[in-house]
């Protein structure tokens, strides 16, 4: 079974400038994503996508191929995720080589490591009705018991679930951004990351961060650092 791993990482960032190679404790970013997945000796190559001249030399210099450069239709704002992959396997299924399994990281994911890579793809692999892991963790506070603004007034979201105890309520998961492990087959006939048969790879809230401003990239650095302290 061959396995790539695509770690998506477009040169533009309009919140957080150079967000995708911007120094994060100590080394760009990217690199902790590069790092995690050569450390997991699962993946036949381990690339980035990307048309920036700059991201492309510091990825090989953490290890990573960039054997092609995305196309203009996969560099502007409007191409998610799901463009850029699809565009990946078919430009190496044109070049002679196809993938079993791929899983794509985010550049901006320094939470993520070699072991929950290597799981991730167990869980893939060993369940035949899975047909692709992401990872995910739980709202620290019930989403039904959530407030919305009404013409300036709180109300309740959920009014039926205005006096449940939390615990009553059942735990809601939301994408923590990271990774994603799919079956090529799958992915290329549904062209979606997520469908009726993904299985989340739950990790703990401490382990995950948005990344979309300066505030979020100092709440990453300190969670990082209170980690990596601890180990």
């Amino acid at each position: 079974m061959s396995t790539l791993c695509v770690i998506t990482a477009r040169g533009g960032s309009k919140r957080i400038p150079r967000k995708n190679i911007k120094s994060f404790c100590d080394k760009p970013i990217i690199a902790y994503s590069i790092e995690a997945a050569l450390e997991s000796g699962i993946f036949d190559e381990v690339m980035v996508s990307t048309e920036d001249e700059e991201i492309a030399a510091i990825a090989r210099e953490y290890g990573a191929s960039v054997p092609f450069f995305r196309s203009q239709d996969t560099s502007d704002d409007h191409a998610d995720t799901e463009d850029v992959l699809m565009e990946v396997l078919r430009e190496f299924v044109a070049r002679g080589r196809a993938f079993d399994t791929t899983c794509c990281i985010y550049p901006t994911a320094p939470f993520i490591t070699a072991q929950k890579l290597r799981s991730m793809k167990d869980l893939l692999v060993t369940d035949e009705d899975c047909e692709s892991v992401m990872t995910a963790t739980s709202f620290s506070f019930p989403p039904q018991r959530g407030l919305v603004l009404d013409e300036g007034f709180g109300s309740w979201w959920q009014p039926d679930h205005a006096d449940a105890r939390s615990q009553d309520l059942p735990k809601i998961y939301h994408d923590a951004g990271q990774a994603y492990f799919f079956k090529v087959a799958t992915f290329m006939n549904s062209q979606a990351l997520m469908g009726p048969r993904t299985r989340l790879f739950i990790v703990p809230e401490t382990e995950v961060q948005d990344i979309d401003n300066e505030e979020d990239w100092i709440l990453a650095e300190i969670k990082y650092r209170y980690l990596h302290a601890r180990s």
